[in-house]
């Protein structure tokens, strides 16, 4: 059967044209230990949802999703998933209250026995098991842990005071990296708002994922990653970074035979400018001025 495409497979083309060694090129990959995503200017439901399921169509397994303030919302989900069938991998608990959001974390192993047994039966009974996408994961196993809003509960309990409340959220953190490590799976968590109370979230996290709206589309930063190129209703994708032009440009020209060359600056330039090139095709440096490198240029009449 057909596998569900994804953006990054349906840009592949490009950027093999670009840059053969980069394969994500719209979405980050979520290593193991857990991932921070910072979004600025809202919740950014659909940017987290589309790392959820970007993930688990690279990898077997079901995803945990421990909710909070309705980031799970089918609406979206319905909306984005190349495939309906990745929605019955992902198992939902929410937790309304500070004690429910801790509890349904601590409920989290249990979760996971009773998936693994009843997919293990459900596969027997079929007489094989499902076809893997990744030779590293198992479609019983865990491929991902989910907790948006991670410090939602904890901040507006009134049945807790700020201590109490601080050091229920480090238990329900701790618990969440013993999972990722036990695992060896990644876990994906936000945060509602950057403050004093939150510096545990970005203590405990492995990887920090930056999102930021912009007119092209949202934008991803992290260590090893950043958005590149946004997609567009024709197919085709708009391109923001003048450092991926610059690579376009030069595996074009190598494949048109012109070998792609950095011109040398002759002097120092401590401007930072750059270079220039005259009509006797010499090459000089080049200031913020250009009215003045013509002036004190030698061989021009200049000075």
């Amino acid at each position: 059967m057909d596998q569900p495409t994804r953006g990054a497979d349906r840009n592949q083309s490009l950027a093999d044209q670009a840059d053969p060694t980069t394969d994500e090129m719209l979405l980050p990959q979520l290593d193991d230990g857990i991932t921070l995503l910072d979004v600025e200017g809202g919740r950014g439901v659909p940017i987290m949802q589309s790392l959820v399921l970007d993930h688990l169509l690279l990898h077997d397994g079901p995803a945990f999703w421990v909710d909070a303030n309705g980031h799970a919302t089918t609406t979206t989900l319905a909306q984005i998933a190349p495939s309906q069938r990745l929605l019955n991998r992902i198992h939902v608990a929410r937790g309304f209250t500070a004690y429910q959001h801790y509890g349904a974390v601590c409920g989290l192993p249990s979760a996971v026995n009773k998936s693994i047994q009843r997919s293990t039966v459900d596969a027997g009974a079929a007489g094989r098991g499902a076809p893997g996408r990744d030779e590293d994961t198992s479609p019983h196993t865990p491929a991902l842990i989910v907790a948006p809003a991670v410090d939602a509960q904890y901040r507006v309990d009134d049945t807790l005071d700020e201590t109490h409340a601080k050091t229920l959220q480090a238990r329900t953190l701790a618990r969440l990296a013993t999972y990722a490590d036990g695992y060896d799976i990644p876990a994906i968590v936000t945060r509602n708002e950057r403050n004093e109370f939150t510096e545990p979230v970005a203590t405990v996290t492995d990887h920090h994922l930056e999102c930021e709206q912009t007119r092209m589309g949202p934008r991803v930063v992290g260590e090893d990653f950043e958005t590149l190129v946004y997609p567009v209703d024709d197919g085709a994708y708009y391109q923001t970074t003048f450092a991926y032009w610059r690579q376009l440009l030069a595996a074009r020209a190598t494949q048109v035979g012109v070998e792609p060359t950095t011109p040398t600056p002759s002097t120092p330039t401590p401007e930072g400018v750059g270079t220039g090139v005259t009509a006797d095709g010499e090459t000089v440096a080049a200031t913020a001025d250009p009215l003045l490198d013509a002036w004190t240029a030698t061989g021009t009449g200049g000075r």
